[in-house]
């Protein structure tokens, strides 16, 4: 179904959890994998995915369709990634470096991820960015959003996104010559 359909589901009369579960199914694992980019973490992704979800159905009855539902989820899914990974960093009273180094560890410990020596060292190499430029490379990258979509995410310029994209690229290459 289209965003526009799922809507319209959700607005008539006793439709709403029929609709919402929808929209979980619809959304649910590409939001997973956006936020275990993210955090590293299976643990910690379908904790935050459960809570972005709590959100959107608490704001889905005043949602305004400015933007598509689609990005909604993923600004909702972002925010609370970036959240949780401030709080984390504030706890810990962690440097970027040291911060960058924990989820490394986190993503070496997860018996989930199953991917090559290769992958896991491109893994590794986002973990180093910076917050920003680590969103806009997944979203990019893996998510294969256009940077239109991640502006209306991320409210920010097409531009900036097309900068922190390039920067994020040029430190990943740098990364993976060190690592590999």
């Amino acid at each position: 179904m289209s965003d526009k359909e799922l809507l319209e589901l959700y607005r008539e009369e006793g439709k709403q959890h029929y609709a919402f579960n929808l929209i979980v199914k619809a959304y649910g694992e590409r939001l997973y994998w956006h936020l275990r980019k993210l955090v590293a973490s299976h643990d910690d992704a379908n904790d935050l995915l459960q809570n972005s979800f709590v959100k959107a159905w608490d704001a889905l009855p005043e949602f305004r369709e400015e933007s598509r539902l689609y990005t909604w989820m993923y600004r909702i899914a972002t925010n609370e990634a970036l959240t949780f990974l401030k709080r984390k960093k504030a706890r810990a009273f962690l440097s970027l470096t040291d911060y960058s180094k924990q989820l490394e560890n986190k993503l070496e410990a997860d018996p989930y991820f199953n991917g090559d020596a290769t992958q896991k060292a491109l893994h590794k190499a986002i973990l180093k960015l910076p917050e920003k430029q680590r969103v806009v490379f997944n979203m990019r990258y893996f998510d294969e959003m256009k940077y239109e979509e991640i502006s209306e995410v991320l409210g920010t310029s097409v531009g900036a996104l097309k900068a922190s994209y390039h920067h994020a690229f040029q430190k990943i290459q740098v990364s993976l010559q060190e690592l590999l």
